[in-house]
């Protein structure tokens, strides 16, 4: 029976340390993944920069002669980036940053790019490839496939839009009161830092659940307000007369709800409980079951056995010296002495008052 307990526990032991591997391997493996991805994304960039710079220093050395680029099949594209350059790579989830302390409708200051030192409103944060989009700054030219542009109907064979800029590369622009002056003036904030959860979080609307603090300062940066979606009464859904009918009139004489709510509502291993459900009941035999299971797989060593042993016999011990009310019993040595001993002060005390 040792052998197969052992067994058992020697099999558990292997699978957990196999699916601590399995999961590791995943993360290493999703992380080569965003890293190819990262340096295609780069590669593509890099070769557009590389592109433009020879096509310059051509049309400087030819002067006159240097071709016309906005000619030919592909003139009307020339200058446009491709739609990847909408899409950066997706971030693995282990290395996410724990909070993302910009939502849409703050202000940012973009601190890197063509665009450097202009404030502007962010329109959509993605929190999986951490990037923002900021209204009508980091304006590009993209241009799109024929199929796209005929579904959308474009004219135009590309498009100016909104480039997702990194959340490193902005500052959060935040409207502070001077304590001397008193004059509200906006401050570029560096540090931001995510504290307790928000309580009073509006349904439907797209606040994150944190609070935010500026770092140094613990100042509270307030969210932006958004409004929550409008919802659409459908054919389907519930009418409202019906969901607001009451069902239950209280009364003095009884208490403010259903009797069968006091089942609901106390704690399930209370004792004043009137009734138990079969669920319940069948999850707490399971628990039983498993206590035992667990207790059965525990493994012995000689050692243990040896010390077990000698436990159990001290208490056996123990407990034959005790009587029906739990107390020690004397033993005839320890009778005789105290016997003895009371005799020698008696005779003691005689001899003395004689």
């Amino acid at each position: 029976m040792q052998k197969i307990i052992r067994r058992t526990a020697l099999a558990r032991n292997q699978s957990q340390r196999k699916a601590i591997r399995a999961a590791k391997d995943a993360e290493r493996e999703e992380f080569r993944d965003a890293l190819r991805q990262r340096f295609a994304f780069n590669r593509i960039e890099i070769d557009n920069i590389r592109a433009e710079r020879q096509r310059r220093r051509e049309d400087w050395m030819r002067g006159p002669l240097a071709p016309k680029r906005d000619g030919g099949l592909e003139g009307k594209t020339f200058g446009a980036l491709s739609p990847q350059a909408m899409n950066p790579p997706v971030i693995p989830k282990h290395l996410r940053r724990k909070y993302v302390n910009i939502a849409a409708g703050d202000r940012v200051c973009i601190m890197k790019g063509k665009d450097r030192g202009k404030i502007g409103e962010v329109i959509r944060v993605d929190p999986n490839n951490e990037t923002v989009l900021v209204k009508d700054l980091n304006m590009a030219d993209v241009h799109f496939p024929e199929w796209l542009n005929q579904q959308y109907g474009n004219k135009s064979p590309f498009n100016s839009i909104n480039l997702p800029i990194s959340l490193d590369d902005v500052q959060l622009v935040v409207a502070l009161d001077d304590p001397t002056t008193g004059v509200t003036r906006d401050v570029l904030v560096k540090h931001v830092y995510g504290g307790e959860p928000v309580l009073e979080r509006p349904y439907g609307t797209d606040t994150p659940k944190h609070t935010r603090y500026i770092a140094g300062e613990n100042i509270e940066i307030p969210w932006p307000r958004s409004e929550p979606a409008a919802l659409k009464d459908e054919d389907w859904d519930t009418l409202r007369l019906e969901v607001e009918t009451p069902t239950w009139i209280p009364s003095l004489h009884t208490s403010p709800f259903p009797p069968s709510v006091l089942d609901e509502l106390r704690n399930p291993f209370s004792k004043y409980r009137t009734r138990h459900d079969s669920e319940w009941v069948e999850s707490k035999k399971l628990e039983d079951y498993r206590k035992e299971y667990l207790q059965s797989r525990s493994l012995m060593t000689p050692k243990g056995e040896l010390v077990a042993m000698l436990r159990a016999k001290k208490a056996e011990r123990m407990g034959a010296r005790r009587d029906a009310d739990g107390n020690f019993i004397m033993d005839d040595q320890t009778a005789g002495f105290i016997e003895n001993f009371m005799k020698q002060n008696a005779s003691k005390k005689a001899s003395s008052s004689a």
